[in-house]
């Protein structure tokens, strides 16, 4: 039997992490292409989609569709590409495996002298973002390692993990939330070293 919108709406409000996938299946890649002809930028179409969706996820227990869920959902994607124009954001992701750190570095204990990181910021910024790393519940910190220290790929995670790319996704999501909760204090010491 067909599952209908406002069966996978219902089912999303309860919490059911089919009805998030099915997000992800049905409607994702069109929505990036929908968000790419605002942006022009594969990668900021992508993170606003995800943006979305995972704040579909946060907000689900009051979430209000009065439409058909795929223009209640085009028209968030506008709302926010447009919201992210008019700021004149330009957000560009660098995996930590290109910031020059090898494999064989310890993680959490990256030298002060010979990283980028070292170099712009001091050795207490790296200390408290190998801490905070540490302090990621275990399979959020295991999936963002992978991703952005490793540089693996979502597909290639998801696959070595047997879950789902959506999952993947979810958790690199809630792991760069949680980081920049944790490092928010030190976003004026960023600040200034980068201007």
């Amino acid at each position: 039997m067909e599952v209908t919108e406002s069966q996978i709406i219902e089912q999303l409000k309860a919490g059911n992490e089919e009805a998030y996938r099915y997000l992800y299946r049905h409607h994702y890649l069109v929505l990036c292409r929908f968000a790419l002809e605002y942006v022009h930028d594969a990668y900021q179409a992508e993170s606003i989609v995800e943006d979305l969706i995972f704040h579909l996820w946060d907000i689900r227990e009051t979430l209000q569709v009065d439409t058909s869920l795929r223009s209640f959902l085009v028209q968030a994607v506008r709302n926010r590409c447009l919201n992210y124009l008019a700021s004149g954001q330009q957000r560009h992701e660098t995996p930590f495996s290109e910031l020059g750190f090898s494999e064989d570095e310890d993680l959490y204990n990256l030298p002060h002298s010979h990283t980028p990181l070292g170099t712009l910021l001091e050795k207490e910024l790296e200390e408290e973002i190998a801490a905070a790393i540490r302090n990621l519940p275990d399979t959020c910190r295991d999936i963002f390692i992978r991703s952005r220290f490793e540089g693996q790929k979502h597909e290639e995670i998801a696959r070595q993990l047997g879950i789902t790319v959506a999952t993947v996704k979810y958790h690199i999501r809630k792991a760069m939330d949680i980081l920049s909760k944790a490092l928010s204090h030190f976003l004026v010491v960023i600040l200034l070293f980068l201007a």
